[in-house]
């Protein structure tokens, strides 16, 4: 979950720069110094399944997270103000998708269409140790399937423990994993829904893990946006966790989405930018490949197809969220 501020929210995207286009000593070493040149403009059609920008037709809701349902063709957003997730097409329009009086703030979601579920991180912004479960849903229909207790799993909790669900990924066997930012905790859920802490790198760690995807040669990649880092998880051996190697630290890392060609994307809450990695060693080090900046607060992204789409929620505002289209 990204920290809340407010911007301007004029879309401004580049092929590799951006905001990095300033320190042209460090882009020269990354080989992209030469596309230090802005392009784009805002309103204007895509080639893909959706505009450039879309802006909801309402705004109060938050949604911090967005998901692409290939099943269905369609993108979905979550609400941290209400807890519905959303369906919203090229023109704004929203349609409620699941509706549940458990789900209390829905952060990060995750399709998982070869089994037609609906995976979202809820958490619960009202209370002060807030709280950290994991919604699981009928993708097509909305319908609940499951809600996991995910604070429950923790041995000997302690007493002043605080939680926030953020994010979610899925194994390509249906294991769930869920990062429990103010824990500093990735649980896994199987496909019983028994959850179980995975890694706890404890509170006084100096990570502050966010978003997480799963690799399919069983490792997950997590982001700590406060001090730039992404970790590399082996699943079946969460212990032998490590950094990434980063060409460029991930400052601000908010959400990560895997790319079409490979790399993967995470989107900064604090930089106004999306950074585009690869990696030639199963993720042991990852290079910039690619920068995508725009003006205002982004905080997740979904792939469709070939594109990315970034969602700028409006955390402390009324007006409508946008969604906006990156080019790399």
């Amino acid at each position: 979950m990204a920290q809340r501020r407010t911007d301007s929210l004029v879309l401004n995207f580049s092929s590799i720069a951006g905001k990095l286009c300033k320190p042209l000593g460090l882009l020269a070493a990354a080989g992209l110094l030469a596309a230090c040149t802005t392009t784009g403009g805002t309103g204007s059609t895509g080639s893909g399944a959706f505009p450039d920008r879309i802006v909801a037709e309402r705004g109060g809701f938050i949604p911090e997270g967005i998901e692409f349902d290939s099943n269905n063709r369609r993108l979905l957003v979550g609400s941290i103000a209400d807890g519905s997730v959303y369906a919203i097409d090229g023109n704004g329009r929203l349609q409620e998708v699941v509706s549940d009086s458990q789900l209390i703030a829905s952060v990060g979601i995750e399709a998982d269409e070869v089994r037609n579920r609906l995976l979202v991180a809820n958490s619960n912004t009202r209370i002060e140790q807030g709280d950290a479960m994991l919604g699981v849903y009928e993708l097509d229909s909305g319908a609940p399937i499951a809600m996991v207790d995910l604070a429950d799993a923790i041995e000997d909790r302690p007493a002043d423990a605080a939680h926030f669900a953020n994010d979610v990924a899925v194994s390509t066997h249906g294991t769930a994993f869920v990062t429990d930012t103010r824990m500093n905790i990735v649980y896994r859920v199987d496909n019983y829904y028994n959850a179980e802490v995975l890694l706890d790198l404890g509170r006084d760690s100096g990570y502050n893990l966010n978003g997480i995807e799963f690799h399919p040669a069983g490792l997950l990649l997590v982001a700590s946006p406060g001090n730039g880092k992404l970790l590399r998880v082996p699943v079946n051996n969460p212990q032998n966790w490590a950094e990434v190697d980063l060409e460029l630290p991930m400052y601000g890392g908010d959400g990560l989405v895997w790319a079409s060609d490979g790399g993967l994307v995470a989107t900064s809450n604090n930089a106004s930018r999306v950074l585009k990695y690869h990696s030639d060693d199963n993720w042991r080090s990852a290079r910039l490949t690619g920068v995508a900046s725009f003006s205002g607060q982004g905080t997740t992204a979904a792939a469709v197809d070939d594109d990315i789409y970034v969602v700028q929620p409006q955390f402390t505002s009324q007006d409508a969220p946008v969604i906006l289209r990156a080019r790399f």
